[in-house]
């Protein structure tokens, strides 16, 4: 255990710099700051460093005894560092750095979420929570997709980014069509489409949730097998991004 006093010091400041994606990148690591999520990370075995408000120490004793056990750094830090290094406006005196897992290759279950440039964190986060909930194998994000480690999208998986396995990928509209000559349907959501609940495939399937602003792209479009709405009986012509892909993520699992 070492503790630290000094915002200048190195190690914080390559703590400050994971709230870059650059310096993710770079070092290949995301910061964890909620305590569900440092319970997550070490429950996993996936902390690196454990990073603790020095006078919550009794109240996160258990965390760094365990984190300790495992072989993490602990860092015992002041109010003021936890504050630099944190993206929340009040931090909840606890965080630990996780190594950026390897992305899959290909997929292999039956079903996954496709994100076509949702740039929300929040709906990014909670699209993949969603999929985490129901059952779903993976998700795919295009590169103009929020970024996935950053700290509102972290918040908003709420854990669910440690379980499901996620692709990052330039060139979406191509990783769909291997996909589907893999024996994938490729459901594009989209306004005029066909009854979403008459239609939907539940064997193998991508469904693909498009922007918030623009939808699902003319070059994915293009490649789907599917393009299917959810049907709008009230006055509303669409619904948030997130909400509509909980309610077809949640149908396609469904068995029947």
């Amino acid at each position: 255990m070492k503790e630290i006093t000094s915002v200048h010091n190195p190690q914080v400041q390559m703590l400050r710099d994971l709230q870059k994606a650059k310096h993710r990148r770079e070092a290949g690591l995301f910061l964890a700051e909620s305590v569900k999520m440092v319970r997550e990370a070490l429950a996993l075995s996936l902390c690196r460093t454990l990073v603790v408000d020095s006078r919550r120490r009794e109240e996160y004793a258990e965390m760094i005894m365990q984190a300790e056990n495992a072989g993490c750094e602990v860092l015992l830090v002041t109010a003021a560092i936890m504050q630099a290094i944190s993206e929340a406006k009040t931090p909840q005196g606890v965080c630990c750095t996780v190594e950026i897992r390897k992305e899959p290759q290909t997929f292999d279950g039956r079903l996954i979420v496709a994100m076509d440039g949702v740039q929300d964190p929040g709906n990014v986060g909670t699209i993949l929570r969603t999929a985490d909930a129901a059952g779903f194998d993976g998700a795919l994000l295009s590169g103009a997709c929020a970024d996935l480690y950053s700290a509102k999208t972290l918040r908003a998986t709420m854990g669910s980014v440690f379980r499901v396995p996620v692709r990052r990928v330039s060139d979406l509209p191509a990783a769909l069509e291997a996909m589907k000559a893999e024996g994938y349907a490729v459901v594009a959501t989209e306004l005029g489409g066909k009854d979403f609940y008459t239609h939907c495939p539940r064997k193998k399937a991508v469904l693909v949730i498009g922007s918030e602003g623009s939808g699902v792209s003319t070059a994915v479009r293009d490649i789907a097998t599917h393009h299917l709405a959810l049907p709008m009986r009230g006055g509303a012509e669409s619904l948030n991004a997130a909400v509509a892909a909980g309610i077809m993520i949640y149908e396609m699992a469904r068995e029947i």
